[in-house]
């Protein structure tokens, strides 16, 4: 028991007198967390954390008093003389994890995890569509839904940022998506504390302009916390890699098929230790531009190009200033090889100290340039592999006629969009893929509101879909099923139809409009309940008809077995003709003899041979080796 009260008291004395060098915080924790050990890592473009080990007099501190509360982790300087320590750095955040780790009659060991706010972004997972907004307006958005607002981020760019038709966030956490986004144009972030709010404020910015200048430390042998309490760098370490002298991008844009989109970037390095080339395709942009014009071809090679340099010289070191953040750009007075003597730019800052042990830092950097920036590296966009379901949106729900755009191009809503947009505005436009396309002709039968599609992504890029083909569902049954499952039918909406029927011994081919019930029925015919009502052929209407050809026209009713022969076949047509002028021949020879009027029989004879026999002229020719009749009233 004695020993429990003096552990206590000791607690608080520290706590009162401020002889730890630590310091952590938990918002409305009325307890006392002692801070044994801790550890963090801090980098560019990334949550930082704290892993902090403290001792508590209480046994037992229930979770929801630090989960997701308000904390900070303060370095301070002790006074040993009664007075309160000083604050050096406090870094502001929020609990993320905590854990009981062991109790002993003294005191309770727990150990709790400190993060900034930004981090819990990444406990959200979901896809979503963002359609005409830049990637900076995107990220603004993902931001504020997690209750994020003004004096919690600031945007301190260089450049305006176009909009892109579509940014899709698929099966990602929030945090993972705005990474993805921002690491694409170039965009990276660190921290500033707001001591006056006691919060984190993360700083999104794309230049050197942004860099936090102005740190300075001396550059001296190693003194860790000495007892002169100097802060100062040591150890410095300079690693160099050759890397690619050049970076080639191109991209295929569909609305501007044949519009160069090449490009090249090469930052001079006069070292001149980069050889080769870097070739990327199919990277998001619509033109070639130049490379100060954002997310065009050159401005993606240049920003590839920048990632590739980063990693040709790299720095690392030491240093006893806890001072020391990702994105300050550290000078100092001492001798440094020529490649860092215009500054070291902060990239990640380890840290760790305890009850025991000295503080210690150890930070990796960038040589400053002014012709290449730090960029965050590229994570990976998901791959969609396979087809989402969707179905074809028009401006009003049931739309008689398809809804597209001066390109033949659809809108579709997607099965996984929960979003509720205006009807018809739910996704970009879609090219619809076909069997048979090229310049204005091809296949397309247009697909009506409420058509279930399968929506495929070029690549498996989420930002590049088109539309692989539609499909029948229980609302948009298949035409064709195992009640019919031997015709072959191609139908519109308006029943405008072309149906083939397979079944062996019942071949035939209709061809039919609603309009006057026109039709052309071939083969075995047969009527609505599939009874045969015919064989050959019918054509047929109920409105007007006309036969035209205007280099003659041949009926016949005389055979040509297995349709095999001349198309203008007319022996027969021709003999019968023949046949008739020698009948009139011979009447004609007898009636002169008789001294009656004969008939002008050449002239006869010539329109068969000028005219009639192969269509010579525009005539009509009709031929039936049984007869013809011709009934008008």
């Amino acid at each position: 028991m004695s020993s429990f009260l003096s552990n206590k008291a000791t607690s608080l004395v520290h706590q009162l007198l401020g002889q730890s060098r630590y310091r952590v915080d938990v918002h409305e924790c009325s307890h006392f967390l002692d801070v044994l050990r801790y550890s963090a890592v801090e980098s560019l473009s990334q949550p930082w954390r704290y892993d902090v080990a403290v001792t508590c007099t209480s046994a037992d501190i229930a979770c929801d008093t630090l989960l997701l509360k308000p904390a900070s982790f303060t370095f301070q300087t002790p006074m040993f003389d009664g007075t309160p320590a000083l604050p050096v750095r406090t870094v502001f955040g929020v609990v993320a994890s905590f854990r009981r780790v062991s109790t002993s009659n003294d005191d309770t060991h727990y150990a709790l995890t400190i993060v900034p706010r930004i981090a819990l972004l990444g406990y959200t997972k979901g896809s979503e569509i963002y359609l005409n907004q830049s990637v900076t307006e995107v990220v603004e958005q993902v931001l504020r839904k997690h209750g994020l607002e003004g004096p919690d981020f600031e945007f301190r760019l260089s450049r305006e940022y176009p909009s892109r038709e579509l940014i899709t966030q698929w099966r990602e956490t929030d945090l993972e998506f705005i990474q993805r986004l921002l690491a694409e144009v170039g965009i990276y972030w660190r921290y500033e504390m707001d001591s006056r709010l006691e919060q984190d404020v993360v700083i999104f910015q794309d230049s050197q302009q942004q860099y936090e200048f102005g740190v300075t430390l001396p550059l001296r042998n190693q003194a860790g916390m000495s007892d002169s309490g100097q802060e100062s760098i040591w150890d410095i370490q300079t690693a160099y890699n050759v890397v690619s002298g050049s970076v080639a991008t191109r991209d295929y844009n569909y609305r501007e098929a044949l519009t160069p989109q090449d490009s090249a970037e090469s930052i001079f390095s006069k070292e001149g230790i980069t050889t080769g080339e870097t070739y990327h395709y199919a990277e998001p942009f619509l033109t070639a531009g130049d490379a100060d014009s954002p997310e065009t071809g050159a401005y993606f090679a240049r920003l590839r190009h920048e990632r590739i340099l980063n990693a040709q010289y790299r720095v690392s070191g030491h240093s006893s200033s806890p001072h020391l953040a990702p994105g300050q750009v550290l000078e100092t007075d001492g001798t440094l090889p020529d490649t860092v003597r215009e500054g070291i730019v902060i990239t990640t800052v380890r840290t760790s100290g305890s009850r025991k042990s000295s503080f210690t830092l150890t930070f990796e950097g960038i040589p400053y340039s002014e012709t290449v920036c730090y960029r965050p590296a590229l994570l990976n966009r998901p791959v969609i592999s396979g087809s989402l379901p969707a179905r074809v949106e028009s401006t009003q729900k049931g739309d008689t006629y398809s809804w597209l755009d001066p390109q033949g191009r659809y809108r579709v809503k997607l099965d996984f969009d929960r979003s509720s947009p205006e009807q018809g505005y739910a996704y970009l436009w879609l090219r619809l893929a076909k069997p048979y396309a090229g310049d204005t002709y091809g296949f397309h039968s247009p697909l009506l509101d409420g058509t279930e599609v399968a929506v495929v992504f070029d690549g498996g890029d989420p930002d590049r879909p088109y539309i692989a083909y539609a499909l029948h569902d229980s609302e948009h049954p298949d035409h064709v099923t195992s009640d019919n499952h031997t015709r072959n039918v191609w139908r519109t909406p308006a029943n405008n139809k072309l149906r083939m029927e397979d079944k062996r011994q019942e071949e035939h081919i209709k061809l039919a409009t609603e309009y006057g019930k026109t039709q052309l029925n071939m083969g075995h015919l047969v009527n609505g309940q599939r009874e045969k009502r015919g064989a050959g052929f019918e054509l047929r209407t109920d409105e007007h008809g006309a036969v035209r050809a205007a280099k003659g026209l041949f009926l016949t009713a005389d055979a040509q077995a297995k349709a095999q022969g001349p198309v203008l076949e007319m022996a027969p047509a021709v003999n019968q003709i023949n046949q008739a002028n020698s009948q009139m021949q011979a009447l004609n020879s007898a009636a002169e003899a008789a001294g009656a009027l004969v008939s002008d029989i050449s002239t006869q004879v010539n329109l068969v041979r000028d005219r009639l026999k192969d269509l010579q002229s525009a005539v009509l020719l009709a031929s039936a080796p049984q007869g013809r009749g011709i009934y008008l009233r």
